[in-house]
């Protein structure tokens, strides 16, 4: 367990130089951080759900996948 926090630290040192070497953004805290890569994974799942609506041709399994995207829509909305 204490190789996957020791990842992490190495992770977040790499990403705090990489955001300093040369980029005028300001920076992120933590949550910030936490927030984006959120909705980097839901946008991904938003994808993911509309290439198998897309796909699919039973009627009730696409009304499902619907249903799921809008949670998944409502979830990126309510993140900013």
């Amino acid at each position: 367990m204490a190789r996957g926090w020791e990842s992490k630290s190495v992770e977040l040192q790499q990403d705090d130089a990489r955001s300093a070497a040369g980029n005028d953004k300001p920076r992120l805290t933590l949550q910030q951080k936490e927030i984006e890569s959120r909705k980097e994974g839901l946008k991904l799942s938003r994808s993911r759900m509309m290439e198998q609506i897309h796909s699919t041709e039973n009627p009730r399994y696409r009304k499902v996948l619907e249903q799921a995207l809008a949670m998944i829509e409502q979830q990126i909305t309510e993140l900013g």
